[in-house]
């Protein structure tokens, strides 16, 4: 038996992994997919096209709707001291100096003119950055999380979802890591503690109607 089956039935037993659902105004946090994670040669990178592609859906049917979304970014002052001891954990993290092309969000889902890329300096989109501040300003009740990685940025936006009150959201094909293991873990764990993990098409079933203009 794999031990994600033999887990989840332990946890359902002890009344883990309940369903939280989608609120009446969903807002999108695409998640650090910017070109030193979606190319695969970089130390950071890997082939996140499927990714990329299910977020593009994702982008596409929040844009119809008018619906609040927000990509991500992480960069440093050529100098680093804004990295903390996360470089000296992670120096791969020096390929992202700050107004470089490797910061840059994928051409592939490239921000319209009125969507903000936040700038974040560590894992979560909460620490440090004013995301709570414009999800509070747009009315947002749940946050829909897509982009990399599931172990490190998505799960620590998950957690600090979760701990601001807001129903937290994870389609599962609209998120990616560079190995299937810490994928695959991080999922379960979201799943059964802090958000709901569905795929594309459950969150695009659950939005509100497009409305005509």
């Amino acid at each position: 038996m794999d031990w994600i089956d033999e887990t989840e039935a332990f946890y359902a037993d002890h009344e883990f992994g309940a369903e939280v659902g989608t609120g009446d105004r969903p807002a999108l946090v695409v998640i650090d997919l910017i070109n030193a994670f979606t190319d695969p040669e970089t130390d950071l990178g890997a082939d996140f096209a499927d990714v990329v592609e299910a977020t593009g859906r994702l982008l596409a049917a929040f844009r119809d709707r008018d619906l609040p979304r927000y990509f991500t970014t992480v960069a440093y002052e050529e100098s680093y001291g804004d990295a903390g001891r996360f470089i000296e954990k992670v120096p791969a993290l020096r390929e992202l100096e700050l107004g470089t092309d490797a910061v840059a969000v994928d051409d592939r889902i490239a921000p319209a003119d009125d969507e903000r890329v936040i700038l974040k300096k560590y894992a979560s989109a909460f620490f440090g950055t004013d995301l709570g501040t414009e999800l509070t300003t747009d009315g947002a009740d749940t946050l829909v999380i897509a982009g990399v990685t599931t172990s490190g940025c998505v799960r620590a936006t998950a957690v600090d979802s979760l701990q601001h009150g807001y129903r937290t959201v994870v389609p599962a094909d609209a998120v990616g890591d560079r190995a299937d293991g810490p994928h695959r873990a991080n999922l379960f764990d979201i799943d059964q503690k802090y958000g709901d993990v569905v795929d594309v098409d459950a969150v695009l079933a659950a939005l509100p109607e497009a409305t005509d203009d």
